[in-house]
Order: structure tokens, then sequence, then C-alpha cells
């Protein structure tokens, strides 16, 4: 019976540092992510140096842009409510910029005419 527990006792302690060791080292599924993410990595290098490219080349421009026209996008925003019911903005050939209201079904799809100025006024 000693011989027994003497055993138990050495097969115990022989298996404990085995089991220490096998909890610090990665797992498969853990290798196998860092593999993973390894690859991705260097796949995504070239796209993200190229990003921070562009990032560094107009990086100043859309700051002093944001500058400049910051404070009248905010109030802009303000005065809008709800931006679904305007249409995709529009450039003119001469640069301006038209955001036109989208059509409700109850509104006429042309505008009512104007009534005639009578003889000798201006329209204004």
């Amino acid at each position: 019976m000693k011989h027994i527990l003497m055993i138990g006792a050495m097969t115990a302690a022989f298996a404990l540092p085995a089991t220490a060791e096998e909890e610090d080292a990665p797992t498969l599924m853990e290798q196998g992510a860092e593999l993973f993410f390894e690859g991705l990595r260097r796949e995504m290098e070239p796209a993200l140096d190229e990003l921070l490219g562009l990032a560094d080349q107009f990086g100043p421009a859309m700051r002093s842009f944001m500058q400049e026209m910051g404070p009248a996008l905010a109030e802009l925003a303000a005065e809008v409510k709800d931006w679904s019911v305007y249409e995709m903005p529009e450039i003119l050939p001469n640069g301006d910029i038209i955001i036109r209201k989208k059509q409700t079904e109850d509104a006429p799809e042309t505008p009512e005419a104007l009534p005639e100025a009578p003889d000798g006024a201006t329209d204004i």
C-alpha cells in the first residue's frame, strides 16, 4: 500500500510541471489565430500605407476646409431637420450647388405659372 501511495505521489509530482508548461504554451487555436492575423496584416499593409499617404496628402486641405466651412455646415445642419426629404445635391456647370426638395404626392409636378404683371409694372 505504501508503494502505491509513493508511486501516486511521484506521478503527481512529475505531472505538475508538465501541466504548468502546457498552460503557458499557446493552443492550436491560438496559434492558428496568430498566423491568420499575421497573414492578414501582411496583406493589408500596402493598402494601409497608401491610405496613410493619402491622409498626409489631403489632411491639410481638409483641415483648412473644415476651419472655413465648418461653421456654415453646422448652421445648415441645424436648419435642416430631415435630410431624407431632399434630392441628392446637383452641381451646375457654373459651380452652383442645388439641393432640391423631393416631390410629394400631393404637390404638383410643375410649378404653377405666376400671374402676368400688369402693363407698365415690373416683376421683381
